[in-house]
């Protein structure tokens, strides 16, 4: 039998690091074929490591919807009549209306040189752009999605596929409208384009499918319960309770509100993830919270459209697990997504340290660990017994910070992450490995130029 040659290991070596049982002195963590092989602390750098400050991992970014980066700021005009996620929505509507695979593709990219450039480093893209502008399904069902793949490979970032099934305007299986019709399914087409999905990101490195009910206004029972068994083991996301007028549409509906209709007839565990879920009564929230899923939050979007606050401090004190995405897209900034996250929570509360729970304990810290574990787990790359982060066996995506930068002087252990998240915000991030591989370097992705221009252009044109 010929010899195997050994694979090439890459070392880098941190003064500091938070990994899964807190932060670690002089940590030298060893990679190999994008995952981390070895994490020792206490330990010495090898003459070939890679040097650097301070590392935290990569923060999943668990909802988003990349295409609408291209239409950032252009829903800011007051209309006619009150201004709502009704109105935003018509607008969306219309500049999805004429979009190629080629220009998701070329927004897309954009959108992920972004995340990573503020250290999103895996995406959960909830993708229901699927169809030519009529309608009509493309010869491969998946060519959006392979463009989304494309964009990802570019990239570099992490990409956890949620195909999304979309086939009514409202609840009971109201016809869908004429701006809908580049989002439809029926669940026999929608199985095809689930398996053509899969074949588009098979060679796309540690890659993940799941799937997306859109919302309760959008699928019937009948169609939710097909997709939970079309899901099987994979990431389960939908949008809930994101508005008012839907929890009253629900209520119309079905005599329940949508995240009690939800817990009570699907089978609502820890594959699932319930995006946004705003608007809960406390029995609601408890029994998310006690259900396993995840509470998808996107702080910047959801105050971009007005949709209200999240009852943060009674689904924590139920052990409720949490992530966070930049949905809308209208800016794409990890730290800027904790702050206001925070900052929404005082707001409401009229208080501080809202989202640490216990004396002692930072507030940065703690959006952080729970941001990383939830949306590890929404994204399906959870691993059974072993943390989200810097450990053995995971991909090696993590972030280093600019020690010298002044939001971080003279700060130590989470005091760090707090300074990275209230004071400094992303002009503290330096560089950033996804997989294993260096994208970002003094906060600048690799192929900036090339990504921008051609989003750049396609602008031009759709907007023109």
């Amino acid at each position: 039998m010929p010899d195997v040659p050994a694979r090439a290991e890459t070392g880098l070596f941190f003064d500091s690091a938070l990994l899964p049982g807190g932060w670690a002195r002089d940590v030298r963590v060893g990679i190999v074929d994008g995952k981390i092989a070895s994490v020792a602390v206490e330990a010495r750098a090898q003459d070939r490591d890679e040097r650097h400050a301070i590392a935290l991992p990569g923060m999943p970014n668990l909802h988003s919807h990349a295409f609408q980066r291209g239409m950032a700021g252009l829903a800011e005009w007051r209309g006619d009549t009150a201004d709502s996620f009704w109105t935003w929505r018509e607008i969306m509507y219309r500049f999805v209306r004429t979009m190629t695979p080629e220009d998701v593709r070329a927004i897309a990219a954009m959108a992920m040189v972004e995340m990573l450039e503020t250290g999103f480093t895996r995406l959960g893209e909830f993708h229901y752009l699927h169809h030519a502008p009529d309608g009509t399904p493309y010869a491969n069902r998946a060519q959006m999605a392979g463009a989304l793949a494309e964009a990802a490979r570019a990239s570099g970032i992490g990409l956890t596929l949620l195909p999304v099934f979309y086939a009514h305007s409202g609840f009971g299986g109201q016809a869908p409208g004429e701006g809908q019709r580049r989002f439809l399914h029926d669940i026999e087409g929608f199985a095809r384009t689930l398996e053509e999905s899969r074949a588009a990101l098979a060679d796309l490195p540690d890659a993940v499918l799941g799937l997306a009910p859109h919302s309760l206004r959008a699928v019937t029972p009948e169609e939710l319960h097909a997709l939970e068994g079309l899901a099987g083991s994979g990431p389960i996301h939908i949008h809930s309770a994101e508005q008012r007028r839907e929890v009253d549409d629900c209520l119309a509906w079905s005599g329940a509100r949508p995240v009690e209709w939800l817990l009570a007839n699907a089978n609502v565990d820890a594959r699932w993830c319930l995006v946004h879920a705003t608007h809960m009564t406390g029995a609601e929230t408890r029994a998310l919270a006690a259900s396993g899923a995840v509470a998808g939050l996107c702080p910047i979007t959801e105050a971009n459209l007005g949709d209200g606050l999240f009852p943060a401090p009674a689904f924590l004190d139920a052990g409720g697990r949490f992530g966070i995405g930049s949905d809308s897209n209208v800016r794409i900034d990890a730290s800027e997504e904790l702050r206001l996250l925070e900052y929404g929570q005082r707001l409401g509360a009229q208080a501080r340290n809202v989202w640490a729970r216990g004396a002692g304990e930072s507030s940065g810290g703690a959006l952080w660990r729970g941001a990383l574990a939830g949306g590890a787990q929404a994204l399906g790359v959870a691993r059974g017994g072993v943390a989200a982060g810097i450990a053995l066996g995971n991909s090696a995506d993590i972030l280093t910070l600019d020690a010298d930068h002044p939001a971080l002087a003279a700060r130590a252990g989470d005091a760090l992450i707090d300074g990275f998240v209230f004071a400094g915000g992303s002009g503290v991030l330096d560089c950033v490995w996804r997989h294993g591989e260096k994208v970002v370097v003094k906060g600048i992705h690799r192929d900036r130029p090339a990504i921008r221009e051609r989003f750049i252009s396609t602008l031009q044109r759709l907007l023109a």
